[in-house]
């Protein structure tokens, strides 16, 4: 029952996964979470997400943003990136992650989606068959309140790291 929001596996953070050993596993596309994933909710990009662009796509990998923002948020943190982007996507909706890979003119199990939200991020991506990362999401800098879903997101983690689905498609980060 609860496998439905388990990831692929997890890594602290987008800046920890080892983008070279995905591509060496067979992945050849990424589709991103913005918020709280890559920077905290509505914040511009920063030169070390640029570079981490630069990073991936010389791995020889594909991007795309996959988000429920408005374009014009997205232009905007795109500013010094190129990659695809898809807005408005309904999240969790699988149609979007579907169009998403799509877009990036890869086969669905060449694209990990990697994202901070359990009811969202990983439960759309296993809704459309896409492997994922969980990552841990992003606050504000000062920011300690968590919403709802974090809370609720933290029997199914504890119940995840317990399962013999930890870590399913492999470990990405650095250090492994």
């Amino acid at each position: 029952m609860l496998k439905k929001y388990y990831p692929g596996t997890y890594a602290d953070s987008v800046f920890d996964i080892d983008y070279p050993k995905l591509y060496a596993k067979g992945y050849r596309g990424i589709i991103f979470d913005v918020d709280s994933t890559l920077v905290p909710h509505g914040s511009d990009s920063t030169p070390a997400v640029d570079a981490l662009f630069k990073e991936i796509h010389a791995a020889g990998i594909k991007t795309l943003l996959l988000t429920n923002n408005d374009e014009e948020r997205v232009l905007r943190f795109i500013r010094n990136i190129d990659t695809l982007y898809l807005c408005d996507a309904d999240k969790p909706d699988p149609a979007g992650y579907l169009k998403a890979v799509e877009m990036l003119g890869v086969d669905k199990d060449q694209v990990v989606y990697i994202g901070d939200q359990v009811f969202i991020d990983i439960v759309g991506a296993n809704r459309a068959g896409i492997d994922s990362i969980l990552v841990h999401y992003i606050l504000h800098e000062g920011e300690t309140k968590l919403g709802i879903k974090r809370n609720l997101e933290k029997p199914v983690l504890w119940c995840y790291r317990r399962s013999k689905s930890y870590h399913r498609i492999g470990t990405f980060t650095k250090l492994s």
